[in-house]
């Protein structure tokens, strides 16, 4: 006997070019059996899937949870967001210093506090990807390997002299580092260097150990800001995008990509891409460094949105949303092939403190990030269809590449031995987003207004159903993916 059937979905596979229309069998959380038809008496519970698409639960591999809110909080909230877009599996960045816990200290003590934080918190299962800020995090990267599963770290190009929303004053008591050190080119080589000895340390994992860089250069940054400011010809996401030029971001890949090399280490997550002129030097340092396995990402939002969308401030986000020219070479690059994955850099900041109260139209106030997890498989989807990207195309995009890359051995596929983590879509179904029926507690969506095609309807975790009928139901069951899982 089976645990769960579901019967007659059109089953949506990565690495396939059709879609087959069959039935999935559940057992113990894991997917027992899938086949054109399996005999309703051969389960303890059915679920008709109506001929819906059933893609593998999406891992959404760039959130921030806990970043503006308690973690304890947004846990609860934002993962609840997640499987209403069909996310199963959330993968969050971590870091001590401003903002999260607002805390510095050894991961091993620091560490402890995030899980001890999150356990029964999710709806979803959840990871962490971890930044090394301070020197003696490097030394603790091999314990966060062994002891914790994660596989997965980071660096913030942009954090020398910047913070969060911009210019920084004091690097040290933004990032709360040790007296005398600075968080700069040298610590980053330091980092690649410690990844690499993981990548050691641990063969057996080595595949799954990997660095994410968030790639912008902070020296470029402040320069045009000051002139942007200065000008007073631009306003809103316009002047944001003119004071993070795309040409930061592409030094700063050049920059990684050369440290990658020098090295070794091998596995190198070039974070959401946002620009022309990033995909360009990511796909050079590609040819200039054949030997470094590169991934790139790209953002929900960067795919849909530019500098002059409706959203306006709610919209600011690091790197900044930038020109329709860049929106339609970052979807060509999609379509060749040239991107990996596509996240939705989830971070939670609420209407109330997204922009100054005094001053809600000053873009160089206003607070960088906003959530869209809930709205991840329906965005690619509605305008992935008008692009010709496949249904197939897209399960590797929001689900096996990521997993694949993260240690998520169990998830992003529809097979036998796979999680039963199981997304129902109606391909048909259009809809305008409303940020009023997320569960989130963002309070706006930077989507509000647009017209989707493809709406998420039920949300399987590891075979039990999560997300069904406008409502996510049950308690939350999410698991720590200790890594590889």
């Amino acid at each position: 006997m089976y645990d769960l059937i579901i019967q007659n979905a059109r089953i949506v596979r990565p690495n396939r070019q059709d879609v087959m229309r069959g039935d999935i069998a559940v057992k113990d959380g894991s997917i027992a059996a899938v086949a054109p038809a399996i005999a309703a008496e051969y389960g303890s519970r059915t679920f008709d899937a109506k001929g819906l698409l059933a893609f593998p639960g999406l891992v959404d591999a760039h959130m921030h949870t806990g970043i503006y809110n308690p973690l304890h909080e947004d846990a609860l909230t934002e993962s609840r967001a997640a499987a209403m877009g069909g996310v199963t599996s959330s993968l969050n960045y971590m870091r001590t210093g401003r903002y999260y816990l607002n805390k510095t200290g050894p991961y091993e003590e620091f560490y402890p506090e995030v899980l001890d934080i999150s356990r029964g918190r999710y709806h979803v299962d959840y990871a962490y990807h971890i930044a090394p800020i301070q020197r003696s995090h490097i030394d603790e990267i091999p314990m966060l390997v062994e002891r914790h599963g994660v596989t997965s770290f980071k660096i913030f190009m942009f954090y020398g002299n910047y913070g969060l929303h911009g210019s920084s004053n004091s690097q040290r008591d933004f990032l709360m580092t040790p007296e005398g050190e600075t968080y700069d080119y040298a610590h980053f080589e330091f980092v690649m260097r410690g990844v690499r000895r993981a990548m050691e340390a641990f063969p057996a994992k080595r595949d799954a150990i990997s660095l994410g860089l968030h790639c912008e250069t902070a020296e470029i940054m402040r320069a045009y800001t000051e002139i942007v400011q200065r000008e007073g010809k631009l306003s809103g996401l316009r002047a944001y995008s003119a004071a993070r030029p795309p040409h930061s971001e592409g030094l700063a890949i050049f920059i990684a990509s050369y440290l990658a090399h020098e090295t070794d280490c091998a596995n190198i997550n070039l974070l959401h891409l946002t620009s022309a002129k990033a995909v360009d030097a990511a796909m050079m340092m590609q040819q200039v460094f054949p030997h470094i396995d590169f991934r790139r990402e790209v953002t929900l939002a960067h795919l849909l949105l530019d500098y002059d969308c409706a959203s306006g401030l709610h919209a600011k986000v690091n790197p900044p949303i930038r020109s329709r020219a860049d929106v339609e070479y970052l979807w060509e690059h999609l379509l060749a092939g040239n991107i990996d994955w596509v996240c939705s850099d989830h971070a939670c900041c609420r209407a109330e403190f997204k922009t100054d109260a005094a001053e809600k139209d000053n873009v160089w106030l206003a607070k960088s990030g906003f959530g869209g997890t809930e709205m991840l498989l329906s965005g690619l989807h509605t305008e992935g269809v008008r692009r010709g990207l496949s249904l197939n195309r897209m399960a590797e995009l929001l689900s096996w590449n990521p997993a694949r890359r993260f240690g998520l051995i169990r998830k992003g596929d529809i097979d036998t031995g796979y999680d039963a983590d199981i997304v129902l879509m109606d391909p048909d179904e259009h809809f305008v987003v409303d940020s009023s029926k997320s569960p989130s507690t963002q309070g706006y969506s930077v989507f509000e207004g647009h017209a989707f095609q493809g709406a998420v309807k039920s949300t399987f975790l590891r075979g039990s159903l999560i997300y069904d009928g406008g409502r996510v139901i049950g308690e939350p069951g999410g698991i720590y993916l200790h890594r590889p899982y």
